[in-house]
Parts: C-alpha cells; sequence; structure tokens
C-alpha cells in the first residue's frame, strides 16, 4: 500500500508539470538559486513530519492495541480449542494471521512516515518488503472472506456435498493455495518501488523515499487489474452468493431445520460486509492517485480531496483487521465463551487446585441394584459418586455399560 511516503509526490508533479514520471524528475542548480538544500527539498518535497501526525497516531495505537489482542486471542482459542477448529474458523484463523502480519509490521512503517516523510532510512529491502507485505496481505484478506464465503453457500445451499469441501483437510489446502497466489501477485507492484532520491543536481541522499520508480503506466494497469480482480469481482460473487443464501434461508421450512446454519451465515455476513465497507477506500486512494497523476493534475481541489481519502483509507485499512475479533465476540456465543474460558483458564485452575486432589478420581455407580434388562446411566439421581483416593478404578462386579469415570478436571469420560 503506496501511502504517507507518496504525498509528497504531488508537490513534485505539480511544481514541474510532471504525471507520475518521477524517474525523469532533475532538479538543476539553477532551480536552487541561494536556497539551501534543506529549503529546497521543504519546497520540493513538503514538510518532513505530516501536520496529521499526533491524532492519526493516536488512533492507530488505540487499533493496535485492539486488532493485536482481539486476533492473538481469535488464534488461541481456535487452536486450542477442538470444537472451533472447523473449516469456518479455519478461514477467520487465516484473516486473523493476515491481520496481525498487518498491525505488527506494517502499521510501524506508517507510523513512522508519518513522523518522518523523507529520508527514507531503511534501505530498499525494507521498501520492498512494506509494498509487498501490503499487497500480499490485501490480496490474502480478500481471498480468504471469498472462499469463505463460497463455503458457507455450499454448506446452506448445497449441504450433501460438504462432505467434499466441508473438512479441515480441505479447507487447510485452500488456505495453502490464497497465501500462494498472493505471494505471487504481489510481485508485480513491488518490483514497481524503490528507493527515490532528488538530484541538485546530484543525488542528494536527504531526499530518499520508498516511492514509484518504475513505468507509469505498467503501475497503472497493475492497479487496474488487482481492483478488479482482487475487490470488484470478489465483493460482486459474495454479494451474489448471500442473495442466493438469503433467498435459500427465506423458506420457513429451512429455518424450522436449520437454525444454527443461519446464524453463522449472518456472522459471516456481517463480517463480509465490514470487510468491503473498510477496504473500499483503500482501493479508491489507488485509483485516485493514479488517474490524477496519469491524466489530470495536481490542482488544489484534487490535493485536498486525495488527502481526505488518503487519511480515511489509512484509518479504515487498519480498522479491518481489528473488528473481526469484536464481530466474533458479539454473533457468536460459542467464540464468547471460548474467549472467556481461555483468559479465565489460569484463575480456574488455581481454584481447583485448593478444592480437590488432582489423583482422585470418583467413580459413579449406581446406588440400587441394576436390572440385567434395563441400565440407566444418563440418570443422575440414581448415582451415588464412590471416591477412590488410590486412583484405582477397575471394578469386577459391574458391567462396563454402567460406568462413568469424572477426573478432577470434570471430564466425563466413558468407559
Amino acid at each position: 500500500m503506496e501511502k504517507y511516503c507518496l504525498d509528497s509526490l504531488s508537490n513534485i508533479s505539480e511544481q514541474h508539470g510532471m504525471f507520475c514520471n518521477i524517474t525523469l524528475l532533475n532538479v538543476t542548480g539553477n532551480d536552487t538559486g541561494t536556497k539551501s538544500i534543506e529549503d529546497r527539498l521543504l519546497e520540493v518535497l513538503g514538510p518532513k513530519r505530516s501536520p496529521v501526525f499526533l491524532p492519526i497516531s493516536l488512533v492507530y495505537l488505540l487499533i493496535f492495541l485492539l486488532g493485536v489482542s482481539g486476533n492473538l486471542l481469535t488464534c488461541t482459542v481456535i487452536s486450542k480449542h477442538k470444537k472451533m477448529c472447523t473449516p469456518t474458523n479455519l478461514y477467520l484463523f487465516s484473516l486473523a494471521v493476515s491481520d496481525l502480519l498487518v498491525l505488527f509490521f506494517g502499521m510501524p512503517l506508517e507510523i513512522y512516515d508519518l513522523w518522518q516523510n523523507y529520508p527514507f532510512p531503511f534501505g530498499e529491502g525494507v521498501c520492498y518488503f512494506k509494498i509487498f507485505l501490503f499487497e500480499t496481505v490485501c490480496f490474502a484478506s480478500i481471498l480468504n472472506v471469498t472462499v469463505l464465503s463460497v463455503e458457507r453457500y455450499i454448506a446452506v445451499v448445497h449441504p450433501l456435498k460438504t462432505r467434499y469441501v466441508a473438512t479441515n483437510k480441505h479447507a487447510k489446502r485452500v488456505i495453502s493455495a490464497v497465501w500462494v497466489l498472493s505471494l505471487v501477485c504481489a510481485i508485480p507492484n513491488t518490483s514497481l518501488h524503490g528507493i527515490y532520491y532528488l538530484n541538485l543536481p546530484e543525488k542528494v541522499a536527504e531526499s530518499a523515499i520508498c516511492s514509484l520508480i518504475g513505468s507509469p503506466w505498467i503501475y497503472n494497469l497493475v492497479i487496474l487489474i488487482t481492483t478488479a480482480c482482487f475487490y470488484i469481482v470478489p465483493v460482486t460473487v459474495i454479494t451474489g452468493l448471500y442473495l442466493g443464501i438469503g433467498i435459500f434461508t427465506s423458506v420457513p421450512q429451512y429455518n424450522l431445520r436449520n437454525h444454527s446454519e443461519t446464524l453463522l451465515c449472518d456472522k459471516v455476513s456481517v463480517v463480509v460486509l465490514v470487510f468491503a465497507i473498510c477496504w473500499a477506500p483503500f482501493h479508491i486512494d489507488r485509483l485516485l492517485w493514479s488517474c490524477i497523476m496519469q491524466w489530470s493534475a495536481w490542482t488544489d481541489l484534487n490535493q485536498a480531496v486525495y488527502q481526505c481519502v488518503h487519511l480515511l483509507s489509512g484509518i479504515l485499512f487498519y480498522l479491518s483487521s481489528a473488528v473481526n475479533p469484536v464481530i466474533y465476540n458479539l454473533l457468536s456465543t460459542r467464540f464468547r465463551e471460548c474467549f472467556w474460558d481461555l483468559v479465565c483458564t489460569h484463575t480456574e485452575d488455581t481454584t481447583a487446585g485448593k478444592d480437590f486432589t488432582p489423583s482422585a478420581k470418583i467413580l459413579l455407580v449406581p446406588s440400587g441394584p441394576v436390572p440385567k434388562t434395563q441400565a440407566r446411566p444418563r440418570d443422575h439421581n440414581s448415582l451415588t459418586p464412590l471416591l477412590s483416593p488410590t486412583g484405582n478404578t477397575e471394578i469386577t462386579t459391574l458391567t462396563s455399560k454402567h460406568l462413568c469415570v469424572v477426573d478432577s478436571d470434570f471430564t466425563a469420560t466413558a468407559f
């Protein structure tokens, strides 16, 4: 995602009458006159620190804390609770990983760009990594949401086919393919970027910025293709899928039989809607910058519109990485229970350790004679607990059908 470091290029194109072809920019010594290099850099590249650095950084900090804690909990809940390890949740796990990559690696670089727009001190390697990261997570996120929607559509509308697609093994294969495709598709835009320097008339190291250095028309073509393939088409497909789900589930007989599936689809549809809203300004930002640099000029109006869209896209871009865990907690009772179970595990274990002996076994046997033709193992009122301090659970006078062992962690195991 080409963000704040590109704001200064509007000054370059506006003053020198260029449309994005920044590789040809060469400010000669005649232009500088008696001005110092610092003054010339300020005139061409603008101020080093963004005027909105403080408020935007505070917003980013709140998003970072919320997003990192929520997505880490999401990954932990899905990985540690077997009942949460479903195909749908595996796609949500992949989406959480994508969000964590953005928050851990992308956001610090964005905040640094706000604080010091130039020079970019980290070299070409970090510049490539920054562009590559944003492109990869952008593609992986929309593809994860798309395949998740397809999985939900098949599970609801074509339930007989779920035996082939709604399995953890199939979900893991799809997720692997999603990430490989995202990595490959991120290469073209990354290859067009690098470290750009102003010449006054010699290269000025203090002017280094991570920006577009490749052909502008190739860049515009890449942006158009990626916006169509990784936003417009997927959002259209997802909308059609959920319209189909909505029509299918509107039948009263279906609602009576599959209430849980309907609730799950509602949760996923909210995730998709929030995702589409949060990512729309990001793609509008890229298209706007590309169109202005290629076919227009940086007038005051264009500059004002772009700055507003640019700031909004940055906030919503990172907000989309933080809101998903909130949605899971609000709409999913199971997620909510597992979240609290994970947070409170240590406290519960400490309390349980004070009241029970870990090695003790509670043997539940019928309190009266057991009829040969009718056993009642599920009638808890007829069971009398017997404590076995030695942990020996072998009972030879009763058959295995009439025994249930409950360990100190309250997990029942049938013999």
